[in-house]
């Protein structure tokens, strides 16, 4: 079960094919391969208790010889790894108990028996000396931690991974957790400092086991159209070498960033209709599907709008190549949630852009806070009074 270099995790490959199975808009057809698919991954490595679980859902069907035959297999497999863990133990060095016992975890993390597979991680651990295999060991945690989508788990293995860091390791594990924290903050929709790390790894990424490269390009586009400003986009996006040899293998990903940053509205909204059936289908985005449709949009009208001090309705509608209707309810709600500075004028059919002052707002906030603070000492100076 230890990690290929340019394959990704079997577990993580499971992972996504159980959340397109349970996905509201694959097609049946299509999801009884899937289910094929799972029952057959499930029933080679002997993922009983993935079984189970799964059957107590409903996704799979139960076949009492089948469950009956991987559990036979395990607790067999299991004989022999603790035969190993205690001759190692008796007869061996402090190396090789280690090994004897990361085998073991790496046995339970195959199978799927999540609370034993991190017991028995930690065991390793209190087994493990150097800082790089302590490293490994957080490494198959997060795994863990994605493959469950538990949130809890990832966020406290990053902690103490960032704390081991604290006492060595190489850059190529440095590297390689900044790709794990992007996805960690990119599935709980903080997109900025997804966009932020991900882009620190474009030249260095090994992180085959979590996903390929393309989809790793993919992530840090999306990330980056709504977190970065304009010249940041150009510099470490749209010129970016790396994303350059790649983008152009996802299907609407270039067109979608192009059109962009080149003000053609049009093609980026047709480009922004064929992404969001890829950005549907993927597991850790999904949740977050319209969130990011908001966001996206926000970004492109306030990209419009930057360069008006006043357009009519009817112009923009037709530079986004939809109808006036459909612009006025679509500036309507973001402008009521503050997303966009600009007004209606329903009866003329323009809009006029009331974009915010730095100073102005500067100024505001200053007098804000000297309110505060002089009504904190007026009550202050009471009680030293009394």
């Amino acid at each position: 079960m230890e990690n290929q270099e340019g394959k990704q995790q079997p577990h993580l490959i499971l992972a996504n094919k159980l959340f397109l199975l349970t996905h509201p808009d694959v097609d049946d057809i299509e999801k009884v391969r899937l289910r094929d698919e799972v029952y057959n991954a499930v029933v080679s490595d002997d993922m009983a208790p993935l079984y189970e679980t799964l059957v107590g859902n409903g996704v799979l069907n139960l076949n009492q010889k089948v469950l009956d035959s991987m559990r036979a297999k395990i607790d067999e497999e299991l004989k022999q790894l603790d035969e190993k863990i205690a001759d190692a133990e008796e007869n061996l060095g402090e190396s090789e108990v280690r090994e004897a016992h990361l085998a073991k975890s790496l046995f339970y993390i195959r199978i799927s028996d999540k609370e034993k597979a991190l017991e028995q991680l930690k065991v390793t651990e209190s087994k493990t000396v150097a800082v790089g295999q302590k490293m490994d060991l957080v490494f198959h945690t997060l795994q863990i931690g994605f493959f469950y989508m538990d949130f809890d788990l990832i966020s406290k293995s990053i902690d103490k991974a960032k704390n081991l860091f604290e006492e060595g390791g190489d850059w190529e594990r440095k590297n390689r957790l900044k790709v794990y924290e992007g996805l960690f903050c990119m599935s709980t929709r903080n997109f900025k400092k997804a966009a932020n790390l991900f882009l620190d790894s474009i030249s260095t990424f090994t992180t085959y086991e979590l996903f390929t490269y393309d989809t790793f390009i993919f992530y840090t586009v999306l990330t980056s159209i709504i977190s970065l400003d304009r010249v940041s986009l150009k510099q470490k996006v749209v010129d970016a070498p790396e994303i350059l040899a790649v983008i152009g293998k996802i299907p609407f990903l270039s067109e979608f960033l192009n059109s962009l940053y080149d003000c053609q509205y049009k093609s980026f909204f047709s480009a922004f209709a064929g992404l969001t059936e890829y950005i549907k289908l993927d597991r850790y985005l999904y949740p977050h599907f319209r969130y990011y449709m908001r966001e996206v949009r926000s970004v492109v009208y306030s990209q419009f709008l930057e360069s008006y001090k006043s357009v009519t309705i009817d112009a923009m509608a037709k530079a986004f190549g939809v109808t006036v209707d459909f612009i006025d309810l679509e500036l309507s709600r973001f402008i009521a949630a503050g997303k966009l500075h600009c007004k209606i004028d329903k009866v003329a059919g323009v809009l006029e852009t009331n974009r915010p002052d730095a100073k102005n707002a500067l100024y505001q906030a200053t007098i804000k806070q000297g309110d505060f603070l002089l009504n904190r000492i007026q009550k202050l100076s009471r009680v030293i009074d009394l």
